[in-house]
């Protein structure tokens, strides 16, 4: 973050994530902006917690409690079928390959469409795996996010041949993103492992 620059813009409010900002640049600018509000998201429950925050530090709680419900009954809605449970592994990364861990965002949001992510580890968050790894032989399916790294449809034959499983190409802003697209990601969810 360029700090330089947001102090130019001379902003009232800045928000932060633990998970994407270093303690460090929360405190250089806390030096500087008025209001500084950290953000802290690990599990899609968390979702109506962070709209009240952000609508407390911007003064519109009726809008955040509006938000609120439209997510709660969006999952309430994600939880209302069951699913057969199938494993997945969510690649997020070539160069090295990488995936997500048990305890990130991203397995939790697909955990609630019984998609259980492989490995079954907690550390490190964001593991490195090999493409012929036990780990990828016990999944059911790959799932190719296109965020952070761009995956297409044209790597999907690649990664099939490489892993032995069948490949989804999956909007990544719709499983990793908190916040109002979180909602979008619910029903986005629900397609998706109802179509696998």
């Amino acid at each position: 973050m360029d700090l330089d620059k947001v102090r130019a813009a001379a902003p009232t409010h800045v928000i932060v994530n633990v998970e994407e900002n270093t303690k460090q640049t929360a405190e250089a600018l806390a030096a500087f902006v008025p209001n500084l509000i950290v953000t802290d998201v690990r599990r899609p429950e968390d979702n109506p917690a962070l709209y009240r925050q952000i609508g407390a530090a911007f003064g519109r709680e009726a809008e955040a409690e509006a938000l609120a419900a439209r997510f709660e009954a969006a999952w309430q809605a994600a939880h209302e079928r069951a699913r057969p449970e199938r494993r997945v592994l969510y690649l997020i990364w070539r160069g090295p390959w990488m995936t997500v861990s048990r305890d990130t965002y991203i397995s939790r949001m697909l955990a609630a469409f019984g998609l259980t992510t492989v490995p079954g580890t907690v550390e490190p968050r964001y593991p490195e795996i090999a493409l012929d790894s036990p780990d990828v032989a016990a999944a059911d399916w790959v799932l190719a996010a296109t965020e952070p790294y761009p995956f297409r449809a044209k790597d999907l034959a690649g990664i099939t041949a490489a892993t032995g499983r069948p490949t989804r190409l999956v909007d990544g802003e719709m499983t990793s993103w908190y916040g109002p697209r979180a909602i979008a990601g619910l029903r986005y969810l629900a397609r998706l492992a109802d179509s696998l």
